[in-house]
This record gives structure tokens, sequence and C-alpha cells, in this order.
């Protein structure tokens, strides 16, 4: 007789560890990243902080985003390096902004793929953060929220599928929806970016995106790693105004906030795999420390065990076209 468990019975063969298998990873759960700039539609620079990654113009983007189509990709989510910046981002919510370019190939060429529009003004303010900034150098949170609005309208209305706020102001999932309904993309979800952490895991991202600050920090409009209640006030905010998703980032360093929104929340969660997760993986592996391949999936596993739906992840591209996902 039997006096202990004996949890190997099903994980003696490959077939039985699949049929009890708790958490799946599909392609149709991942999201692949990709920095479009609008200086020459033939550009392609290697991003020296996250190797494997490259700024694109609009011709080479294009050239990407086929190969990743062809092996599964169902989404993909676009940020924007406009030639020109000033101090109210004008060139995000431009009707010829690159961004928007972007959008309006892509979905000529591949109409059901779905492609999500990062809602922010970092990228093409001149002095890189992420609304408008006061004389005194102080981020305003109200002013900024029309520039939002209008930048999810221009975006909804080049042919984005998703809508996805990063910026952290309050109020402005409920001025993009308001904006958006108005000029009827009633049917366009929005995809928050409700819960994110002012977090050291972004360096390589600002890199790719050159939107670093030019002064200060964003610690006042971004969140504390440190507080998880924050977190769910965030979160219930975006609810109230009207957020379809909710999505958490970074991702690994916070898998107990991704639990407690998937666990107070019945809204899809997205994760976001940070820059910094993806080039500490891809660093250790080209030390030969790690199986690149193997880490990212055991990562990838995590966050829809966490209990996100849905991962951004710099992976995405890579796994697909190695038949991994």
């Amino acid at each position: 007789m039997n006096t202990f468990h004996r949890g190997r019975r099903l994980r003696s063969r490959s077939v039985l560890r699949d049929m009890v298998r708790e958490s799946r990873l599909g392609r149709e759960d991942l999201i692949q990243p990709y920095f479009v700039v609008e200086s020459d539609p033939d550009f392609k620079k290697p991003i020296s902080s996250m190797p494997g990654q490259f700024q694109l113009g609009l011709n080479q983007l294009l050239s990407e985003v086929g190969p990743a189509v062809d092996a599964g990709l169902k989404s993909l989510i676009l940020f924007g390096i406009p030639v020109e910046k000033d101090p109210a981002g004008t060139q995000a919510y431009a009707e010829n902004g690159i961004v928007q370019e972007a959008i309006r190939r892509i979905k000529s060429r591949w109409p059901e793929l779905i492609v999500v529009a990062d809602t922010c003004l970092c990228e093409y303010t001149s002095h890189g953060h992420c609304g408008l900034v006061s004389p005194e150098g102080v981020v305003q949170n109200d002013p900024t929220l029309a520039l939002l609005a209008r930048t999810a309208v221009a975006q909804a209305q080049a042919g984005a599928d998703i809508i996805a706020p990063s910026d952290m102001m309050d109020g402005r999932v409920a001025a993009i929806r308001e904006a958006l309904d108005e000029k009827g993309f009633l049917d366009t979800p929005i995809m928050s970016y409700a819960v994110k952490y002012s977090s050291a895991f972004y360096g390589p991202f600002r890199d790719a995106a050159e939107s670093a600050p030019k002064f200060g920090d964003r610690k006042t409009y971004q969140m504390d790693p440190a507080n998880w209640r924050e977190g769910l006030r965030e979160a219930a905010a975006d609810v109230e105004e009207g957020a379809d998703i909710l999505m958490v980032k970074p991702g690994l360093p916070y898998l107990d906030i991704i639990r407690l929104v998937r666990d107070n929340f019945d809204l899809p969660v997205a994760a976001y795999q940070v820059s910094g997760e993806y080039s500490q993986i891809k660093a250790a592996a080209m030390n030969g420390w790690i199986d690149e391949t193997a880490v990212a999936l055991e990562s990838l596993i995590a966050f829809k065990r966490a209990g996100a739906d849905l991962i951004l992840s710099y992976f995405t591209q890579d796994l697909l076209k190695a038949g991994h996902v």
C-alpha cells in the first residue's frame, strides 16, 4: 500500500506531460514590438543594447513583418522614431506621422494582422517626457490628455486595431475613449498600460526608441516598484474609464502583480516582457551561460502561469520562425 504521493506517474512520458500541462503558450498570445524610423524607408540599424532587434525604415519594416506573418505572427505593436521632435510631440498625432504611415502600409498588405499602436508622446517630444512640460520643468497631466486623445484618433484613422496608451497620465483612458467614440471608433479597444512601474529594466528600450528624458526621470507619473496596492488602484481606475485590456509592465519582476490583476479584474490581462528582460537573456546566451530558446520559452510560460492572456515580447518573431510556438 503506497503511503506517499507519486507525482512522477504523470511525468513519465512526454505525451502524458503534454496532456496534463496547466499553462499553454500559443502564437495568438504573443505580440512582437517593432521600432519604425521615419528618416529613410530602407534604413536598418541594429540596436546594440538589444541584440537581434533593429530600428527599421518603412520598407525594412515590411521586410521583417512578412516572414514573421508567414511563420504565424498574429499581432504586433509599433513604436515610432520621427525625424523632428518638438516640446509638444506633434509628430505623434500628425496624419502622416511615422506610426500612422506604418499602420497604413501594414494593414493594406496584411489586413487580418492585429496592429497595436503605442500611444504616448515620449518618442516625439524634444524633452523626452510622456507629456507636456511646464516652464518650471513639471510634466503636466491634464493638458497632455488632449494630445494623447488626438494621437489615438490619428492612429485609429490610420487603421490601428488596438490603442495602447503607455504614458501613465491620470484620466487618459477616459479621454481617449471619449475621443475615439466621438470619431466613430466605438469598436476600437484600448489596451491600457494600466500598471506601469518606473523601472530600471527599460534602459535598452530608450536606446531603441530614442526616448530617454533629457532631464529628471519619470517617477512622478510611473509607479513606485515597491507598491502593489497602488497597482490595483490604477487598474481599477482604467477599468472604470473604459479600458478593454489591462497591461502590467515590466513582466518577470512583477509576476505577483500580474496575478493580482488577474484575480481582481475580469478583463484580459497583458504583460510586457520589457527590453531589459530580453537583453539579459540575450547577453547570458551570447556568453554561453544559458540556452536562449529554453529560457525564453520558460520565461513566457511564467507569464501565462501568472495569469497573463497576452504577452508583448521581443522573442516572438524568432520563436515563431523557429517553430517553437
